[in-house]
C-alpha cells in the first residue's frame, strides 16, 4: 500500500469545509496553523508541496452576507474575487513563518484543455517547484462560467497531480475513505482501505452526497482517483477535519488508497507516444548524441522543420538518416521553429523579436 512517506511530489486538496467555519464564515485558524506545520515537516524531509485549495467562494460569501445557497453565477464571481485575496493571504500568513514562499496560481478547465495552455501551466509550475516555492491552485471562479468551469477541486487536483508530474495526491475531505455505502444512513456500509482497480461495482457504490461549503460528492472523488491513477499518481482519501491532517494519515488514519499502475513518468512519456504528430524535427549528430544523455532538444541541434503544428503539438523526432527517435511536445510554431533552427537560445529575441523559452522540446516532454 502507499504511504505518506513515499512521496517525492504531493499535491494535498482542502475543501472548503475543513477551511472555512460553517456558522461564522471565518478561517478556522487552528487547522490551517497545523496544516502548515504538515507542509513544513513534509518539505524539511524533501517532499515537494501543492496545495489546491477551496474556500475563495465560501470566504467571499461571508464578507458579502450571502446567503449559504446556491448563488446566482454573477454573485459566486464576486464573492470568489473578494474571497480569493483573503485565501491567498492567508495561505500567505501560516506558511511564512516556516520560511516557506507561496505563490497564488488561478486556473480554468481551458487551462488543461487545451495544450497550449497546459504547456503554459506546467512550466509555470515547475519553475515555482524549481525555485522552492508551494503553490496554492484554485480554480478562477472569478472569470470561469459553466463551459470552462471543472466544477470542483477534486478533479482540479488530479488534474495538477497530473500536470506537475506527482507520485501523490491526498484529498482532504469530510469523509474518511470511499465507503461501500453511504456511512451516515447505511450501518452496514464498510470503508475500502486500498482499491486497485476501479470497477462498476466501485462506481454503483459512489453517492452525491457533499457537504454544505463543498461541491464535490464521492463520484467526483473517483473521477479524480481515475485521472489520477492512470496518470501514474496514487490518490488517497482521508478526513482531514483534524488538527495536522497530514500527520494523522502518515500515523495510520483511516483512508482508501487507489494505486496507479504505472510511474507518473512512464504514464507520461505513453501519453506523449500515443499522440499524432503534427510535423517532424530533424537533428545534427550533437543534439542526438545530448538526447542520449537525457538533455532537452535546444534549437541549435535542429537541422530541418517540416510540417504544420502550433505550440504544444506533438512532433515526430527524426536523426539525419531520417529515423525516429521519438515523439515531443514542441513549445514554438512550425513557423517559429523553421526560424530559429540552428541558432543558439540566446539568438531567440533577436529572431522572433520577443524572448522565448530556450529550449525548442523539454526532456520532460518527450517519449524517446
Amino acid at each position: 500500500m502507499a504511504a505518506l512517506t513515499d512521496a517525492r511530489r504531493l499535491v494535498v486538496k482542502i475543501g472548503s469545509a475543513l477551511l472555512v467555519d460553517r456558522a461564522t464564515g471565518a478561517l478556522r485558524s487552528d487547522w490551517l496553523h497545523s496544516t502548515a506545520a504538515d507542509v513544513a515537516r513534509l518539505r524539511a524531509r524533501g517532499t515537494q508541496v501543492v496545495l489546491v485549495s477551496s474556500g475563495s467562494i465560501a470566504l467571499g460569501r461571508g464578507v458579502l452576507g450571502l446567503p449559504a445557497t446556491v448563488l446566482p453565477l454573477e454573485q459566486s464571481q464576486a464573492a470568489a474575487a473578494v474571497g480569493q485575496i483573503r485565501l491567498a493571504r492567508a495561505w500567505e500568513e501560516v506558511l511564512a513563518p516556516h520560511d516557506i514562499t507561496t505563490a497564488q496560481v488561478l486556473v480554468t478547465l481551458e487551462d488543461s484543455a487545451d495544450r497550449r495552455r497546459y504547456l503554459n501551466s506546467r512550466a509555470t509550475l515547475e519553475t515555482l517547484i524549481g525555485f522552492d516555492v508551494v503553490p496554492i491552485v484554485n480554480e478562477n471562479d472569478t472569470v470561469a462560467t459553466d463551459e470552462i468551469r471543472y466544477g470542483d477541486n477534486d478533479r482540479l487536483a488530479a488534474q495538477v497531480a497530473v500536470t506537475v508530474g506527482a507520485d501523490q495526491l491526498i484529498l482532504l475531505s469530510d469523509v474518511d475513505g470511499f465507503y461501500s455505502g453511504n456511512p451516515n444512513i447505511d450501518s452496514g456500509a464498510q470503508r475500502f482501505d486500498i482499491i486497485d482497480d476501479i470497477t462498476p461495482e466501485i462506481e454503483a457504490m459512489a453517492g452525491d452526497a457533499g457537504s454544505g461549503l463543498s461541491k464535490g460528492g464521492m463520484k467526483t472523488k473517483l473521477l479524480a482517483a481515475k485521472t489520477a491513477t492512470a496518470s501514474g499518481c496514487s490518490m488517497a482519501i482521508t478526513e482531514g477535519s483534524v488538527l495536522n491532517p497530514l500527520t494523522a494519515l502518515e500515523n495510520g488514519g483511516a483512508a482508501t488508497w487507489f494505486t496507479p499502475q504505472l510511474d507518473p513518468h512512464a504514464a507520461r512519456k505513453r501519453w506523449i507516444a500515443a499522440m499524432k504528430p503534427r510535423g517532424d524535427l530533424t537533428l545534427d549528430a550533437g543534439a542526438v548524441a545530448a538526447l542520449g544523455q537525457g538533455r532537452s532538444l535546444l534549437p541549435a541541434g535542429v537541422s530541418a522543420v517540416s510540417g504544420t503544428f502550433g505550440r504544444g503539438d506533438p512532433v515526430r523526432i527524426l536523426d539525419g538518416r531520417g529515423a525516429t527517435l521519438g515523439q515531443g511536445l514542441v513549445r514554438y510554431t512550425a513557423q517559429e521553429a523553421q526560424a530559429i533552427r540552428g541558432h543558439k537560445s540566446t539568438d531567440i529575441e533577436a529572431i522572433l523579436g520577443y524572448p522565448g523559452r530556450a529550449v525548442l522540446i523539454h526532456r520532460d516532454d518527450m517519449a524517446l
